[in-house]
């Protein structure tokens, strides 16, 4: 899904003519703090709320703050995740996408981005999940994948991800399309996998956790 495809239109622009007020106003109206300032298909930045609480006049033009804007934006053809990156890392609630000549396009929503990832990551689909902890020297797709498709089961989404910045460690985030994890938990534990979180039926992680104890029970009286 490209950024092209999550342009929405109902993210309005402001040109460096207007004044705050109005930009304000239309911040209120679409739920935004931020909107893209173009002239025609010329983008100069973003302005946001507190640039213009900031500036204490409302009835000035956008061009006589005298604000060095930023310009974060993605190109058309660029990846959902790389518009989640840019979102992030400029802590926007619009990011413009421009075309390979630099001309404004649109803009996307924060929420129309999380409505969309929501998707990806079959937030809405029935089914249990798994996180896995591991060394990057240990992990192996291909592994994990047979593991569950052993015990009929189907990845419905699948993502890696640090802890922190320092960690050493992944974790590694599964979905899958039934509620009972019991027999995937069980091989993943018989192939030394450690299971940092389970998401599932409490009945039935009860029945997983009641079962282990009865093995282990076992164990002792042989």
């Amino acid at each position: 899904m490209t950024a092209s495809e999550l342009i929405s239109d109902s993210i309005p622009t402001v040109s460096l003519e207007e004044t705050g007020l109005k930009a304000l106003n239309l911040m209120e109206v679409f739920h935004v703090n931020h909107l893209p300032v173009v002239n025609g298909a010329e983008y100069f930045g973003i302005i946001s709320d507190q640039d213009i609480y900031n500036a204490d006049n409302f009835e000035e033009q956008i061009e006589q703050y005298g604000i060095n804007m930023p310009q974060p934006h993605v190109h058309r053809n660029q990846h959902i995740f790389e518009v989640v990156g840019i979102a992030s890392q400029c802590g926007v609630t619009v990011v413009p996408v421009l075309d390979m000549d630099h001309s404004y396009m649109g803009a996307i929503s924060q929420r129309e981005v999380n409505r969309k990832l929501s998707d990806l990551v079959a937030v809405n689909e029935p089914g249990g999940i798994i996180v896995l902890e591991l060394c990057k020297t240990d992990y192996s797709l291909s592994q994990i994948a047979q593991i569950v498709e052993s015990n009929d089961a189907k990845i419905l989404s699948f993502y890696v991800s640090r802890p922190s910045e320092s960690s050493k460690e992944l974790d590694v985030t599964i979905k899958l399309n039934k509620m009972d994890l019991s027999g995937v938990i069980q091989t993943f534990t018989r192939y030394d996998y450690n299971i940092k979180a389970t998401y599932m039926d409490d009945s039935r992680i009860n029945n997983l956790y009641d079962d282990r104890f009865d093995q282990f029970m076992r164990y002792l009286n042989t």
